[in-house]
């Protein structure tokens, strides 16, 4: 019978996929959308109610797009709806959620370093911060700062830099980054499922009814789309994160993620301009070089000084290990694997690697202490015991029977594990 945690790992990869698909869908038509829109352009010729046309060709063929500013006067009998790439990214997400950061809180959302939290309050920080975060934006929205969309992006901004500089401080610095990520899209997938798709439903009704729609349903959805199309670009960087510990492993991590929303801002106001006005303007590309490059300088702060602040002398002790990583560090093996570890991949894994030309830990992993091999348990054997995607081209010479001691060990941890559920869930 295969492992259970290797069947997780396809479940997570299947989810994982799901996730990206229909987060290219929702992107794209959400893209496709909003330059549509902002590329009308009116004529005396056009039918009654008609806001503008535009003029397009892919695919071999030409299409002829009007938009109806409320509705037209008859509904028609095919519509369709954009609505379920938004809620399957978010659902999917959400699964992906759950499954790596609630079910490996103690590996991967947990950080005793930073707040020695028990898992369930790690996961309840973090859905209570999913759900706070529509609370603030909707009550913004609906607030005066509504009328006036500059200063409630301003206010918007300033939210999500207390929340960035918030997660830093009770998260893992990979799961800080990908929460902020996970607030910034609730607040996207709510706007369509609360606002959006109710407010066209709203007119549909109407039509259907033989009222009159009101205009201003419209334009609150066409404002909550124009809000997700300038939170999109930062909110597939902080997905992206957590493979770069560049942005995730730095201490002015919590700013990095904040600055990058402006620049998020900058690429789209570029598009978004060039689409509706045909001008290509220049500053936004100087202003995201320009934060680009104070993010880099911000990555490197470590370096600075030369002084980690998690390796002291105490970041290998057992009392500083979260219960998964202690029973890791007390399976039958232990020593062993860890004299493979340090022998195999703590050349690159290292604060100082001594690999020809790796500068710094590949994503941020390091494999020099006890400490660290027991919170990279699970990583290191998919990668190097059931696996052999490490080390790259097998540099190191890891032999078979070195590999089979970490699937040995690692099975006698998860086994500690799922024991001390079992005892939990009989009390």
């Amino acid at each position: 019978m295969p492992d259970l945690f290797v069947l997780a790992d396809w479940l997570e990869f299947v989810v994982r996929w799901t996730h990206v698909i229909t987060a290219i869908a929702w992107i794209g038509s959400s893209f496709y959308f909003i330059a549509l829109d902002l590329g009308l352009r009116k004529g005396p010729h056009l039918p009654h109610g008609v806001g503008g046309e535009e003029w397009q060709v892919h695919g071999g063929g030409f299409y002829h797009i009007n938009k109806y500013l409320v509705a037209p006067d008859n509904l028609p009998e095919h519509l369709i709806w954009f609505k379920w790439e938004a809620y399957w990214t978010w659902i999917s997400g959400f699964a992906l959620l759950v499954l790596v950061y609630y079910f490996g809180a103690d590996l991967y959302l947990i950080d005793p370093r930073v707040a020695d939290l028990a898992t369930w309050q790690a996961v309840g920080i973090s859905l209570a911060s999913l759900a706070l975060g529509w609370v603030l934006y909707s009550s913004l929205c609906n607030s005066k700062l509504g009328d006036n969309p500059n200063l409630m992006m301003g206010v918007l901004f300033a939210i999500i830099l207390g929340m960035s500089y918030f997660y830093a401080q009770v998260f893992s610095g990979r799961a800080a980054l990908l929460h902020l990520g996970a607030f910034t899209a609730t607040i996207m997938a709510a706007n369509v499922a609360m606002v959006i798709i109710p407010n066209q439903k709203i007119v549909v009704a109407d039509m259907k009814a033989g009222r009159v729609p009101d205009a201003k349903y419209g334009k609150i959805a066409k404002l909550r789309s124009t809000h997700n199309n300038y939170l999109t670009l930062p909110v597939l960087f902080l997905m992206l994160s957590i493979h770069y510990p560049l942005a995730f492993a730095s201490e002015f991590n919590w700013l990095i993620a904040a600055l990058v929303f402006l620049v998020g801002v900058f690429v789209r106001h570029f598009f978004n301009t060039m689409h509706a006005t045909k001008k290509k303007l220049i500053w936004p590309w100087f202003a995201s070089a320009a934060t680009m490059i104070v993010i880099a300088a911000l990555s490197l702060a470590p370096m600075w000084n030369g002084y980690d602040p998690w390796e002291d002398e105490n970041a290998s002790s057992i009392e500083h290990m979260s219960p998964a990583q202690q029973r890791f560090a007390q399976a039958p093996g232990f020593e062993d694997v860890h004299a493979i570890v340090l022998g195999r991949c703590s050349m690159c894994h290292a604060q100082e690697p001594t690999w020809f030309d790796t500068y710094w830990a590949p994503l941020g992993v390091r494999l020099e202490t006890q400490w660290q091999v027991a919170q990279h348990a699970h990583d290191i054997a998919l990668q190097a015991g059931y696996s052999h995607a490490m080390p790259p081209a097998n540099m190191s010479g890891i032999t078979d029977d070195e590999r089979a001691q970490i699937v040995a060990w690692y099975r006698a941890g998860r086994a500690g594990i799922r024991a001390d559920e079992i005892a939990a869930g009989a009390r």
